[in-house]
């Protein structure tokens, strides 16, 4: 299981919208507010509120206002989700991705279908995608792409959780939700 504190700029956003074949997703807002798309549902939390995102549901989130949001997510299970997530913002401050931080084609095709039991964006249809990466892939594998490197998987940071958002841990280390 992954937990992250997320503080979240005015404007911020997820890159695109999607979906998890197989986590859950937590989030509780401690600060700020953050519209959610969970399915057909649109709805905005702001601090104490909470919303669980279950596998395969496609979703999206956006920070509202001119206040950060602050928000405290987890992931379950969250090994291969902090792979692909390191991965992806490793890529982005290299600038080896779009303004968004989504990689470059050939880097999201070899990533994508190495990671699709961990997420699959919403767009284009899941099918187009199993074509377009099934071809993609190959030549981004030849071209010497990996789905993750090792560079971006450790760092010698640590930071440590806050104590406001420790509070809202359970004692098994879970997002106590409402």
């Amino acid at each position: 299981m992954l937990v992250s504190h997320l503080f979240v700029r005015p404007g911020g956003r997820v890159a695109v919208k999607h979906r998890h074949p197989t986590l859950t997703e937590r989030f509780r807002v401690m600060r700020g507010e953050v519209g959610f798309l969970i399915g057909e549902e649109e709805r905005v939390l702001g601090p104490g509120e909470s919303a669980v995102v279950p596998p395969g549901t496609l979703h999206d989130w956006w920070q509202l206002g001119e206040e950060e949001a602050q928000v405290v997510v987890e992931v379950d299970p969250g090994d291969r989700f902090v792979e692909m997530v390191g991965t992806f913002f490793g890529l982005a401050r290299d600038g080896r991705s779009d303004e968004k931080g989504v990689p470059r084609p050939l880097q999201l095709a070899v990533s994508a279908r190495a990671y699709s039991d961990v997420m699959v964006v919403a767009s284009p249809p899941p099918w187009l995608q199993k074509l377009a990466f099934g071809l993609l892939a190959p030549l981004g594998r030849l071209r010497g792409l990996k789905p993750t490197y090792p560079e971006y998987q450790s760092s010698t940071t640590v930071v440590e959780l806050s104590p406001e958002a420790l509070e809202l841990l359970t004692p098994d280390g879970r997002l106590a939700t409402q």
